[in-house]
């Protein structure tokens, strides 16, 4: 087991030692083989890498880290010097076109499946002093900005205040014809040629080239500044970083930002389709993403290959589509300890693959203690949601939070704090939602047009499909707080709320029958096949959950608090040594107590005839709370075990 160095003293003649380091991290690329580690010494490293070599199993990893107390930066961007005054406080640079090379971001527009506005942004970006500037659609708009100070959620259309109203003025605008970019920016009172200001010109900053590079340690880094592109289900998906199809990574402990689109990459290849929809115009994405399931299956999709990758301890934040996405490659994966924010909220394009965390398939994995804020989404579970664990997450400052869309589970919602007004869309079946406290409107919808697949337990195979009829969701030991201003709002506002399915609280089910038995009887009431099945929703389990401020409860709630009356004032408190949840809680509250639910109380999902279970078929038991404190038996309702009646103050993150 070999130990290279790499510092920006060295030089790619030398011989990696601590003595005499190398100068990139490409150079240590290319030579280290399973069990080495490549260590990176302070600086700042304008390369993409791209590892040559992977590790063969957990213990005999190829290991990058950066050197311990040192700052290293990995950019996907260029320092440009050489700007002209053009008019004001405008400047330009040209740049000739072979400077970019085989990519230039800036003749590269965004382009795949499911983008639905603004589609004539590039992927190039200007940067000042560290600042992302705005696209211009004209030279007019560079020479002329107008702050804004309101922007408009593409998803909800309501309206969000901008976080920097000032950046919105410092945007830039490209020209290239066949020799020559030329960049024009505004940089107001700055000096561009004094100032550090980059462009980005790499589509990446580390990965890998081709598929099967397994068993990468990515730890300590920042990294910077990527050209990524438009990552959606039925696409190649790069990131800055992520392992390119491949098993076994662990990227932990970095700072990761300012992705053009996604951060980190746990998603597909090119060759089980990409941008099929968009290029050839003949079926839609949806049957092009069916298409990919089987594709991938025929290449190697199963755990013994692809995903079990852990992505835990980093910073990322201020990227355009995504902080992490993954589709099929993401089987298996750990998602944990992470703090996620400034995704998507610059919006300057939209299109229906947008989230702090966005996954396709995501089959056994476990997205826990994630610290999520000011996205225009939280985190979204679309297709095969089929044995995920969505676990003490902290949600906030979010447009909207989690969105669970078109699988059949089983999967499990438990002990998250879920605060945005908009708080959850269950566009699903099979879940089990269990000793959460959601604070916001939850929309509830049936998805009979779109039958997607599941798969055996813990397996990628595939053993049906199954539209969303509604319904087969668990409810258990939930907090669910109304509030006035909590009106459908957005595409829902000129909907009737009882078509719109958009509530607080679990009366979204009324009319659902509450247990297996009983479904089966309303459905074989009249002949028939599919047809009734699409007719009747399914069974719902909701019991002991507690309804304040106006949330209401399912109507075969046996027991519950509704108190409609009780504002608990809840607050998600940022404070120098962490965050913390402010709630006040009624007299009565800790009279209200839940058993400890898991696998032995459940059931199973009903389509999926597959139980509640870990990811390695053992019994699931949910009798650890948000922090980390075991339950022996009942206990207060809520994600937090130390909850009472009257003030709390609780500390949350850090």
């Amino acid at each position: 087991m070999v130990k290279y160095h790499v510092a920006k003293t060295g030089s790619d003649q030398a011989e990696g030692t601590e003595q005499q380091p190398f100068l990139s991290i490409n150079k240590a690329a290319g030579i280290a083989q399973p069990g080495d580690t490549i260590i990176v010494h302070e600086g700042e490293y304008r390369e993409w890498v791209k590892p040559q070599f992977a590790g063969t199993s957990h213990h005999r990893r190829i290991t990058y880290e950066a050197a311990k107390n040192e700052s290293v930066i990995i950019k996907g961007s260029e320092h440009i010097t050489g700007w002209e005054q053009t008019d004001g406080t405008v400047w330009k640079v040209k740049l000739p076109n072979t400077f970019f090379g085989e990519f230039n971001p800036f003749n590269v527009k965004l382009f795949g499946d499911w983008i639905v506005e603004n589609k004539n942004r590039h992927l190039g970006d200007v940067y000042l002093n560290g600042m992302s500037f705005y696209e211009a659609e004209t030279l007019e708009e560079v020479q002329q900005p107008q702050e804004r100070t309101e922007v408009t959620d593409h998803w909800t259309r309501n309206v969000f205040a901008v976080k920097n109203p000032e950046q919105t003025t410092y945007v830039w605008y490209a020209e290239v014809d066949a020799e020559n970019t030329t960049i024009y920016a505004n940089f107001h009172d700055a000096n561009p040629n004094e100032e550090l200001v980059e462009i980005n010109v790499r589509q990446a900053c580390f990965y890998p080239d081709r598929i099967g590079v397994d068993y990468i340690t990515v730890r300590g880094f920042e990294m910077a500044q990527a050209a990524t592109p438009w990552t959606p289900p039925t696409a190649d998906q790069p990131g800055l970083i992520g392992p390119h199809w491949s098993k076994g990574w662990i990227i932990e402990h970095n700072r990761i930002h300012d992705a053009k689109c996604s951060a980190i990459s746990i998603g597909k290849e090119a060759s089980t389709g990409h941008n099929d929809r968009s290029i050839r115009k003949d079926k839609p994405g949806y049957q092009y993403q069916l298409e990919s399931v089987f594709k991938a299956r025929q290449i190697g999709w199963h755990g013994e290959k692809i995903g079990s990758h852990i992505i835990r301890h980093n910073s990322i934040y201020d990227c355009g589509q995504n902080a992490i996405v993954g589709h099929l490659g993401c089987v298996f994966s750990e998602i944990y300890n992470n703090h996620i924010y400034n995704i998507a909220i610059k919006r300057e394009f939209f299109g229906h693959e947008i989230a702090g965390i966005k996954l396709h398939a995501a089959i056994d994995v476990h997205i826990h203690h994630n610290r999520i804020h000011d996205c225009s989404l939280g985190a979204w579970l679309d297709w095969q949601t089929q044995g995920t664990r969505v676990s003490s997450n902290l949600f906030y400052a979010n447009s909207r939070d989690l969105f669970v869309e078109v699988s059949s589970g089983p999967y499990v919602v438990d002990h998250n704090i879920l605060t945005a007004d908009y708080a959850l869309d269950n566009h699903a079946q099979g879940g089990a939602y269990i000793n959460n406290l959601i604070r916001g409107r939850m929309v509830q919808k049936k998805m009979l047009d779109r039958a997607t697949p599941y798969h055996v337990p813990h397996s990628t195979e595939v053993s049906g499909f199954a539209p969303v009829y509604g319904g087969d969701d668990r409810y258990y030991n939930n907090i669910f707080i109304g509030d006035e201003s909590l009106e459908p709002g957005g595409h829902n506002a000129s909907i009737p709320q009882e078509i719109a399915n958009d509530y607080v609280g679990t009366v979204h089910f009324n009319g659902y029958t509450a247990s297996l038995d009983g479904y089966i009887d309303v459905v074989n009431e009249e002949d028939g096949d599919h047809r009734r099945f699409h007719e009747i929703e399914q069974p719902v389990y909701i019991n002991r959950n507690a309804y304040y401020n106006g949330a209401q409860a399912f109507d075969h709630e046996t027991e519950n608090h509704v108190e409609a009356d009780v504002n608990p004032a809840i607050s998600i408190v940022e404070q120098e040594d962490g965050v913390y949840l402010s709630i006040e809680l009624p007299e009565n509250f800790t009279s209200l107590t839940g058993e400890v639910h898991g696998t032995h109380t459940l059931g199973r999902a009903r389509l999926v005839d597959a139980e509640f279970d870990n990811a390695d078929g053992s019994d699931l038991v949910l009798d650890t709370d948000y922090l980390g404190e075991k339950k022996a038996g009942e206990s207060v309702v809520g994600p937090l075990a130390s909850l009472k009646a009257g003030s709390n103050f609780v500390k949350v993150w850090g």
